[in-house]
């Protein structure tokens, strides 16, 4: 069992729901990073999607591409971000999914990606702009390397399509809330539940829900339907408010306790913990 499947297991177990957290790799910088991912462990987030800076982020709205590009200009690269995540692996067991684009794990090489992802201690992948029709050429490597390949899911999703990429996904489904690109509009908890529901017909993977949840009143709402909840824009939002202040790294890791520290009661009034 890897690290993803054993953490939203044991939540399971306990009654509670999974907080994921996104981070753009290497804004402010790598270091930074690094000091994060500490921190947000420490502030009891469950599972971490490091996002890998790419040029075109086609699927990320403003605040996640600015900081991309500030990344990309302060020399980021797939390679550097491996080498933290093994740093990262000396201290920390937190599951971490590698969060991006084709093309920079193109340009690297499948094969040497897959081998040094899963040596330096990546848990999972999500790669946006390769779909279930043309994964095949990585996921020979990834899957024989005991990565979880994460799929996403769409509102605009038909049943048919929904099972084909249920099928194929390992780790957990991220469903996005919204259509359009992150961080830009708010979900609707009715549409949610209804989509929730219906990919649970279909897959047995825990269901994470991702894309325009800010808030922690949003978090609640949405873990009544489904296994988790992913932040990405609002945490991004929160480091380039604070970048220049010498407790970054705390203020972040503040907010972050506090979306987990929230707790939510289902109609068996068992305790859960909200997913970013």
């Amino acid at each position: 069992m890897g690290r993803i499947e054993e953490r939203f297991s044991s939540l399971k177990k306990n009654g509670e729901k999974t907080v994921i957290i996104y981070l753009t790799a290497g804004y402010p910088n790598l270091k930074k990073t690094y000091e994060m991912i500490l921190g947000l462990d420490d502030a009891g987030v469950d599972i971490l999607e490091i996002g890998v800076p790419f040029s075109d982020p086609t699927a990320d709205g403003p605040v996640i591409q600015a900081a991309s590009q500030r990344a990309l200009k302060g020399g980021t690269n797939l390679a550097d971000i491996l080498d933290m995540i093994e740093e990262v692996r000396k201290v920390s067991e937190i599951p971490i999914v590698l969060f991006g684009y084709y093309n920079p794990v193109f340009v690297y090489g499948n094969e040497r990606f897959a081998k040094r992802a899963k040596d330096a201690g990546v848990d999972g992948i999500l790669v946006v702009d390769l779909p279930p029709e043309e994964s095949g050429e990585l996921r020979e490597y990834t899957d024989n390397a005991g990565i979880d390949f994460i799929s996403l899911i769409a509102p605009t999703s038909d049943d048919n399509r929904i099972k084909k990429i249920s099928e194929d996904a390992s780790g957990f489904i991220y469903y996005v809330s919204i259509t359009g690109v992150t961080g830009t509009e708010k979900p609707e908890v009715a549409d949610i539940k209804r989509d929730v529901e219906r990919i649970r017909t279909m897959t047995s993977l825990p269901v994470g829900v991702g894309f325009g949840i800010s808030t922690p009143g949003q978090a609640e709402e949405i873990t009544k339907h489904a296994d988790g909840v992913v932040v990405g824009s609002a945490i991004i939002r929160l480091i380039e408010e604070n970048r220049e202040r010498k407790d970054m790294v705390e203020r972040v890791s503040s907010f972050a306790r506090e979306l987990k520290g929230r707790r939510l009661r289902n109609n068996e009034n068992t305790k859960m913990q909200i997913l970013k």
